[in-house]
């Protein structure tokens, strides 16, 4: 069985803060490449872990996580 993949807007929303992978990593107690491999996809967090990641942006676990990808913004019909 291939493993399952786990998309998240980890990346889009510390940009939308303005925190470095490094403060985030010392907000939630991880180390600063678990960030990244998290972002990449490279690392499935742990129920505990994307709990605590979506409390600490504030936001639904589902607006950081999900089993299909998400889609791209500015994919819509808008002009520029």
């Amino acid at each position: 069985m291939p493993s399952e993949v786990i998309y998240n807007r980890i990346a889009m929303l510390r940009a939308e803060r303005g925190i470095s992978r490094r403060e985030l990593a010392e907000a939630l107690g991880v180390h600063y490449q678990t960030v990244g491999y998290l972002e990449r996809g490279e690392y499935s967090p742990s129920l505990h872990l994307a709990l605590r990641i979506a409390a600490h942006f504030e936001v639904a676990v589902e607006v950081v996580f999900s089993t299909e990808p998400f889609p791209r913004l500015g994919s819509g019909s808008e002009t520029a």
